[in-house]
This record gives C-alpha cells, structure tokens and sequence, in this order.
C-alpha cells in the first residue's frame, strides 16, 4: 500500500467504533449489563480476526508469552472501554480515549528503536488539549447526575487507554514475528478464553437477555470486532503506532456528530445536553482533524 494510503483503516476503523459504542449503548439501555456486554463483544472480535489468520509472513523469534501479555492488555482495555461507555456519555467516553495518542508516542518511544517525529509529538498534544475541551462542563450545560458521571468515565477511559497504548505498541513489535494475521488470531482467541472468567459476574444467563436486545449487542460487538480488526492489521502490518493513533483519534469528532445527529436513532439522549455542552465537544474534536492533518502532511 503506497504513502499514506493504509491509514485509510484507522480511519475507517474510528467511525465503525462510534458505531459500535451506539449500538453497544442502546443494548445497555435494555439491560444486558457491562460483563455481558464485554464477553460478547470479546467473542466477536476473535470472530472477526480469526478469518485473517494467513495473513502475513512469519519472520521469526516469537516466543509463546508475547500473545498472552497482548491479550491481557486488551482484556483490560476493553473492560474499560466498555464500563466508560456504560457509565457515561458516549460524546464523552469516545474522545476521552484519545489520550491514548500521547501513551502511544511515550510507550514507542520506549520501547522501538524508531525515533518518533516531532509533528508526531505535537499531533498528540493537540489530541490530549482536544480531550481537555471536549470534557468541559459550562455552567447550566447539564444536570448534576450527568455532571458527576464524567469522572468515572474518563477514570474509566484513561485506564483503557493505558492498556491499549501498550497493546498497539506491543503488536507493532511482535507481530511479524509471528505473522501479523496468526499473532492477531491468537491474541483474540486468548482474549475469548479470558472473558470466560466473566462468567460468574453476569447478572443472568446469557440466555436471559432480553430478545430486542440481541440484535444491539451482536451488530455493536461486530461493529467493535472489524474495526478492531482494521486496526490491528494496520499496526501489525505496517507500524507507525504514534501515527495510526491519531488518525484514529478522529473518532472523538465522528462520536459528537454522531450523537448531535442520529443520536435520536439509536435512543441516546445526548443531544439534548444542549448546544452549549455539545459545541465546546464539536471544537474539542476539531483540533483532532488539526492533529490528522499534521500526521498525514
């Protein structure tokens, strides 16, 4: 794939995760719960990535723990990830883990041997003043109980940016060892071993999900899974975690336009916090563009 032309899959990887996090949203409202949510979703993603396991030539030195450390960390990330969007406002949980972007570059930084590029580093500072505005409270913009959710959510989601900032990097560094589809395969089929210890935590059977939920939390928990495989495929293949980040970013301004727009489509009541709480989000997630542009210039 020529210049920058495979930053196309995190790209297309950020608007099928605001998809996701709708859909996973409205199969909360109807009460399928958080470690449901999160084994179903875990299941999906090996689903996805598994198709993908010819993927890439092996080129050797991979050793048997570099799978499971990576399926670790994503298991704590998208715990996190998931609890953020539960607890909170998608508008808020989404661009809140864009401080993964500067994670990345700290985490590349120390432990790949490329040096990464300064426009890079401001990139990700741009992000994390983004994230600054898109969690701003004006006074009256919303009501107490929702004002009080956001610093679970983004307790939530800077824990999951952490797990994932060493996860990308991690895959960056180990997967053509092992062959980029194989290394993803196995990392998303540990990952589905793990989320069986969620078992004892379900509030129900998972036979016990109400029937007009299912169609949320599959469609969701696919959504999630391609755009996983999107971007995984894209660190594993071609590196430039710090760069792939921050395109990537762009889903904090893809989830507020979501939620301005066709929010109402999925029952999200976000859209009526106001204009006020919703336009600092809008310019918070435009620096983010600002951000992609430099990466991509």
């Amino acid at each position: 794939m020529s210049s920058s032309l495979y930053l196309l899959l995190p790209l297309a990887s950020s608007m099928g995760y605001v998809i996701g996090a709708l859909l996973l949203k409205r199969s909360s409202a109807l009460g399928v719960g958080l470690w449901r949510t999160t084994f179903v979703a875990n299941v999906m993603h090996a689903v996805c990535l598994v198709p993908f396991w010819n993927l890439g030539m092996a080129s050797g030195g991979g050793v048997w723990w570099q799978p499971v450390v990576t399926s670790l960390l994503f298991m704590l990330g998208q715990t996190a990830t998931l609890q953020a969007i539960e607890k909170g406002d998608v508008s808020i949980a989404t661009p809140a883990l864009g401080t993964k972007i500067i994670l990345v570059a700290f985490v590349s930084a120390l432990l790949l041997p490329d040096p990464v590029p300064l426009k890079w580093w401001i990139a990700a500072a741009l992000s994390v003043t983004a994230i600054v505005m898109l969690n701003r409270n004006p006074a009256g913009g919303m009501s107490a109980d929702r004002a009080a959710s956001i610093g679970p959510t983004i307790t939530a989601a800077l824990g999951a940016a952490t797990s994932f900032a060493f996860f990308d990097v991690l895959v960056q560094k180990w997967a053509s060892l092992w062959g980029v589809g194989r290394f993803l395969s196995i990392n998303f089929l540990l990952l589905t071993g793990w989320s069986l210890a969620l078992v004892p935590a379900f509030s129900a059977p998972l036979r016990q999900i109400a029937r007009p939920a299912w169609p949320w939390l599959i469609s969701g928990s696919t959504a999630l899974g391609l755009q996983a495989a999107g971007l995984t495929i894209a660190l594993g293949t071609y590196g430039d975690a710090t760069a792939i980040n921050v395109v990537y970013s762009s889903r904090g301004l893809w989830s507020v336009l979501a939620v301005w727009w066709i929010g109402h489509w999925f029952k999200n009541e976000e859209q009526h916090l106001g204009g006020k709480v919703l336009r600092f989000r809008f310019w918070g997630a435009g620096l983010m563009l600002v951000a992609v542009g430099l990466v991509l210039a």
